[in-house]
């Protein structure tokens, strides 16, 4: 184990999270904790604890709880695991610390600033991994370090590493990614997380550019520095050209979404289902919003999404890994990193 007493600066990876178990009272403590955040349901707080604690939480743990029971391993949750090896194969190419936390869920982020305290770290880099900004992603994990260094470590920096999504490096990682499990003739679907379209405006500096349109997200402005959608459409076109796909070959859409408010469209699941009817036989299907497989990925799309396609006439379903902790994804970031150190 490398001695990091003497150096000053570290680094926080930081992942969406995880229920401790597949326990429905460790699923239902998850989701309070998660639903419950003004960033991710951004309703006022009694609004939003009678959705939450009086609704959601009486019929939603259970569900939930099987779905984990389908991807769960024996070394517990993917997103943990997934996590967890890629933080330590970025560690064994930097000389300063390195840990992992969650948003939601253990390790807290609470926990791994206190560790790289403890460490003697004062300059923290904090990595949200995630490709694209939202306010329910990036944002809250944001504000939660800012608010803990502020209170209990004034005496520690912060720096933030932005969204990805349109690095270079980033953009030829997942198109190798993507090219090593794509079959030739194979429709390629991008399918990325879903967010209410009240969230696309509310992260709109300009407070006039989104029109949660083609238009807007191709016309360029200053808002697109925050919009999900534009750097979602930006990575699929990306990758596209990266892997000099034909037009119609490829499209993009947005899963999981809650409630009954209009969120980012199209869904997938209708996507799914449409491409099986007008004769796509062949389907490949790709998550970059996250970079670790989890609960959205292993269940909803490569199981319930399959099933989905195959029933409405598709013939064969590809789901394609995230980049997880492949060697060349721990490379890039550690070379990030490193920049950032000097």
């Amino acid at each position: 184990m490398a001695n990091f007493k003497r150096m000053s600066k570290g680094v926080l990876l930081v992942n969406l999270g995880s229920p401790n178990s597949t326990a429905v009272k460790d699923v239902r403590a998850y989701l309070d904790e998660f639903l419950m955040d003004p960033r991710v349901i951004d309703l006022p707080y009694l609004s939003r604890a009678l959705l939450v604690k009086g609704i959601i939480l009486r019929t939603r743990p259970k569900k939930s709880a099987a779905a984990y029971q389908k991807v769960w391993t024996k070394e517990g949750s993917p997103l943990i695991i997934h996590t967890r090896n890629l933080t330590q194969k970025v560690q064994t190419q930097l000389t300063i610390p390195v840990e992992m936390a969650m948003r939601y869920g253990k390790p807290s982020i609470a926990e791994a600033i206190k560790a790289l305290s403890q460490k003697g770290v004062t300059e923290i880099l904090l990595v949200p991994l995630y490709p694209q900004y939202a306010m329910s992603t990036t944002e809250t994990i944001s504000v939660l370090a800012h608010k803990i260094i502020k209170k209990k470590y004034p005496h520690i920096t912060l720096s933030e590493l932005p969204p990805f999504y349109n690095k270079p490096e980033y953009i030829e990682v997942l198109a190798t990614s993507i090219k090593q499990y794509y079959k030739e003739g194979e429709y390629l679907l991008f399918s990325y997380h879903g967010i209410p379209e009240r969230h696309i405006y509310k992260s709109d500096v300009t407070r006039e550019h989104c029109q949660i349109n083609d238009i807007c997200c191709n016309t360029l402005s200053p808002a697109h520095q925050y919009c999900y959608r534009h750097q979602c459409y930006a990575l699929t076109q990306s990758i596209a050209n990266t892997l000099q796909l034909p037009q119609g070959s490829y499209g993009t859409s947005f899963q999981s979404r809650l409630g009954r408010d209009p969120w980012l469209q199209p869904y997938t699941d209708a996507t799914l289902e449409q491409l099986a009817q007008k004769g796509v036989k062949k389907l490949a299907i790709v998550t970059p919003a996250f970079v670790a497989d989890c609960l959205e990925t292993l269940e909803e799309i490569a199981m319930e999404g399959k099933e989905t396609f195959l029933e409405h006439g598709g013939e064969s379903y590809n789901c394609i890994p995230c980049l997880n902790d492949r060697d060349d994804w721990s490379a890039t970031l550690a070379d990030w990193i490193k920049k950032w150190q000097k």
